[in-house]
């Protein structure tokens, strides 16, 4: 919207033109959605105090968390608006990347928000059921497949890229549903897995978009696309913005989630996250890095599956307690020990993630 205005403005003052800059965009829609954040923040946590909107703790798990009951939740709400306004505001609105990026979030998000507000709100501990939660998170998946399928216009759009080798590129065709459904769906269930601890997916989620918005700028500028040899795909360059400012919406939020926390995302904004990080991996091709960037909530994503496989299977369980921050709370491990661990384990992942680039 601003770089309409900003276009129109030049022929006052050429001055105007430095908007039209994607490096200047991207800085401006990470300080917008930061500075919103911050802002609004305090008002938000007042708000859902007032409405004792706060976080139900389970009996079985570790003690220290019972101190956390009450604490506001949904503070995911904060998280979406700081990103779409941010977005609305700098990014290039007539890229259909940006718009599919925003339908994914804004849908995920009112997933989230009503799974939260049965909880919160309407004192049901199940929430939203988990097979209907499954089964919207879906529908949006696969009506978002369709549109990405019908609407490619290059074979890029459509080709899986495998890190490490760069003339693997295998044509996907109809496969290529599948694996945004998959992108989509697992990526959303797994940031909603790992938001246990306080700050323990938001700042993962920052490491990659930031990365994610490396992969975007790259893919598409066609002399970096030709230089590290991958496929030139010119609608993800306007992806930087996005993914700008979701790094700054989570540094906002992390300024009131860290340890210990004074709100949390709850599912609006770990469902919501999650698929924008789904989406963006499968615009700028990078799904299978995705995997690798986001280890630390394929990690968690197991350690669920495990452990209730070995249940199932055994009558025993794997972990302490799933998923496995917990385990590792309960073997003693204090909490901020583990934050700032899996934080540092998230950083490698996102380095290797980026060496890919480079490493074919």
């Amino acid at each position: 919207m601003l770089m309409w205005l900003a276009q129109w403005l030049t022929q006052f003052d050429t001055g105007f033109n430095v908007f039209s800059y994607l490096t200047m965009r991207a800085i401006s829609s990470t300080l917008t959605a930061l500075i919103l954040a911050i802002v609004i923040g305090p008002r938000m946590i007042r708000f859902l105090q007032r409405l004792q909107i706060g976080q139900t703790v389970r009996d079985d798990g570790p003690e220290s968390h019972l101190s956390k009951s009450g604490t506001p939740t949904m503070g995911g709400v904060l998280i979406l608006f700081a990103i779409m306004t941010s977005v609305l505001l700098w990014a290039d609105l007539s890229n259909h990347y940006v718009w599919a990026t925003l339908f994914v979030i804004t849908t995920y998000g009112i997933i989230g928000f009503v799974d939260d507000y049965r909880k919160v709100v309407r004192k049901d501990p199940k929430g939203l059921i988990a097979k209907w939660k499954y089964f919207w998170l879906s529908v949006v998946a696969i009506v978002v497949a369709f549109y990405l399928y019908s609407a490619a216009s290059l074979e890029a759009e459509t080709a899986l890229i495998v890190p490490f080798f760069k003339d693997v590129m295998p044509q996907l065709g109809l496969l290529y549903l599948a694996l945004v459904y998959f992108a989509l769906v697992g990526s959303s269930n797994a940031v909603n897995l790992t938001d246990g601890l306080d700050g323990l997916a938001i700042v993962p989620t920052i490491l990659v978009a930031g990365a994610l918005a490396i992969f975007a700028y790259v893919t598409g500028n066609v002399n970096f696309s030709d230089y590290l040899n991958i496929p030139h795909i010119p609608f993800t360059s306007e992806l930087v913005v996005v993914c700008t400012a979701i790094v700054g919406a989570g540094l906002g939020f992390l300024w009131f989630n860290t340890y210990p926390a004074q709100v949390f995302m709850g599912d609006v904004g770990s469902l919501a996250l999650g698929g924008a990080l789904g989406i963006l991996a499968v615009l700028v091709r990078q799904e299978i890095v995705l995997i690798i960037m986001g280890g630390i909530f394929v990690i968690e994503t197991l350690s669920v599956i495990l452990q209730v496989g070995s249940y199932k299977l055994r009558g025993k369980r794997i972990f302490r307690m799933a998923p496995i921050h917990h385990h590792f709370e309960l073997k003693g491990w204090p909490e901020p020990t583990v934050i700032v661990r899996f934080w540092i384990i998230s950083l490698i992942l996102v380095l290797i993630g980026l060496a890919t680039l480079k490493l074919r």
